[in-house]
């Protein structure tokens, strides 16, 4: 067992756990007053195991998808939570991928003003970033995570396992936060452009420890997103208005893509490696299942004007621009939509 102690400026503690996960690590770390949160399709896949290693059932178990992580969902957790007598003893577990970890972080920081929380992430998304950090959020009035909350879980339980039953789909979601951490830190991005297969579940199970390090230790320096957190918005502006428009597209692909998109800004504007950026982008179309020419970018560049990082009128983006550093870009709305439909048009 690995385990990795995250502790924030407020005094907080998140423990980080690589383990594989059997009944006594739960039942002895967890207590016995829990209510378990999960989404239908992990709930099909391993409902059985958790509530016979728990010895209780589930408590709530949602629609699977982005759509679902609304306001809707939110309440009728927390309605849940109220008929079946959660006091501010219990634990939520959050059992599942991103959007069950982010709307079960923000159900149980409101519940009675906020009880413990404990992730088991069962997706490479949730593994290598929605559960580290403590966003907490939910998509509200057509913007993604609008509302939400800042409150770290009080433990992470990772389990490489749960990546085999894992379809396509969903490793291309974990590898567009991957690659954005890659940028970021240049040890994992020589790791990635020496592998041969991407998608190796091996090789993705090798990278989680030091991804979950590289994105804890910013976190730990800047746990309210004041600072340098806020270069883990790479190529997030684009990717959030992206995943918008396009609607069925996945949220690591639309990362992938808003990563290339804004490598292709840093260019325009800023002084960067241009050689850097090329093999960064490269990386990027290895994973991406899709063209960028179909792309909507004009309803995109539309979204982003609701971009929560946005400054004034102009729609900031966190580029990157040389290896393991970025820059803030900010850019009138009309520029920001003629730079990509230009560069979709050229690439």
């Amino acid at each position: 067992m690995k385990e990795l102690c995250l502790t924030s400026e407020t005094r907080e503690v998140c423990r980080v756990i690589f383990s594989r996960l059997d009944a006594e690590t739960l039942v002895r770390e967890l207590g016995g007053n829990v209510f378990l949160f999960t989404d239908e399709v992990v709930a099909r896949l391993y409902s059985e195991w958790l509530e016979k290693a728990l010895h209780t059932k589930i408590g709530y178990t949602m629609s699977a998808g982005e759509a679902h992580k609304d306001a809707q969902t939110l309440l009728s957790l927390l309605s849940e939570m109220a008929k079946k007598g959660c006091d501010r003893n219990t634990v939520l577990v959050a059992f599942g991928g991103g959007v069950v970890c982010d709307l079960g972080g923000l159900a149980a920081s409101l519940y009675m003003r906020g009880i413990d929380c404990v992730f088991i992430p069962t997706s490479l998304l949730c593994d290598v970033d929605a559960c580290i950090g403590g966003k907490t959020a939910i998509d509200f009035c057509g913007v993604k995570n609008l509302l939400g909350s800042i409150r770290l879980p009080r433990a992470v339980f990772i389990d490489p396992v749960f990546l085999r039953t894992l379809p396509r789909v969903e490793l291309i979601c974990g590898l567009g936060e991957i690659v954005k951490h890659a940028a970021l830190c240049p040890s994992l991005f020589q790791k990635l452009c020496a592998q041969d297969d991407l998608f190796d579940l091996d090789f993705l199970s090798s990278l989680l420890p030091e991804n979950v390090v590289f994105k804890a230790g910013i976190v730990e320096r800047d746990l309210k997103d004041k600072g340098q957190r806020q270069c883990l918005n790479l190529g997030h502006t684009t990717a959030h208005a992206l995943e918008l428009s396009e609607g069925g597209l996945s949220h690591g692909a639309c990362v992938l893509c808003g990563i290339v998109f804004e490598a292709e800004l840093a260019k325009k504007y800023l002084a960067c490696d241009a050689d850097y950026l090329d093999c960064l982008e490269s990386l990027c179309r290895r994973i991406l299942p899709i063209s960028l020419e179909g792309l909507d970018v004009a309803k995109a560049a539309h979204l982003a004007r609701m971009d929560k990082k946005n400054a004034g009128e102009k729609i900031s983006c966190i580029v990157p621009t040389k290896r393991g550093e970025w820059a803030r870009l900010e850019l009138a709305p009309k520029q920001y939509e003629e730079d990509l439909l230009a560069i979709r048009s050229r690439l």
